[in-house]
């Protein structure tokens, strides 16, 4: 059995977006990395139910359809998916909502305040370069330091 004990989160994002889409992504410092937990509601309904999620290197989201939040956080300039910002795919539940914690080695929370949590309206493919193929934009969240 692991346990894992986080603590209280280093950082946040209070993500808004299309239709009244909303939430918080939560990242909490841990031994090898970072607890990265997700709480959204108001996801649109979707064929697969999954939605594509990712870090992305800009600092706002302004712009039309989010487009200040730029590519993928990749300051390792590595293929898709093994970029630093590259997380698995919400899943939605009933009543447009979805919950997510991982843990990811590539990142500690200090090396992503001030970028942007992004939510897409389609799941992450793992392969198309530069970024899954994810699809529009719909969602999105400055990760600020608490």
């Amino acid at each position: 059995m692991i346990v894992i004990s986080a603590g209280r989160p280093r950082a946040v994002a209070w993500v808004r977006g299309e239709n009244g889409l909303r939430g918080s992504v939560t990242f909490y410092s841990i031994p090898g990395g970072t607890l990265v937990t997700a709480e959204i509601q108001g996801l649109p309904e979707s064929d697969t139910g999954f939605f594509g999620f990712h870090i992305h290197e800009g600092s706002d989201c302004g712009g039309v359809d989010f487009a200040n939040t730029k590519g993928h956080l990749n300051p390792q300039n590595l293929p898709h998916p093994r970029h630093m910002g590259d997380l698995p795919p919400l899943l939605e539940m009933p009543g447009g909502r979805a919950f997510l914690a991982v843990k990811t080695g590539r990142f500690q929370p200090e090396n992503v305040i001030g970028r942007t949590v992004v939510i897409h309206d389609s799941p992450d493919d793992f392969h198309t370069q530069p970024s899954g193929n994810s699809g529009k934009k719909i969602g999105c969240g400055v990760i600020r330091r608490i």
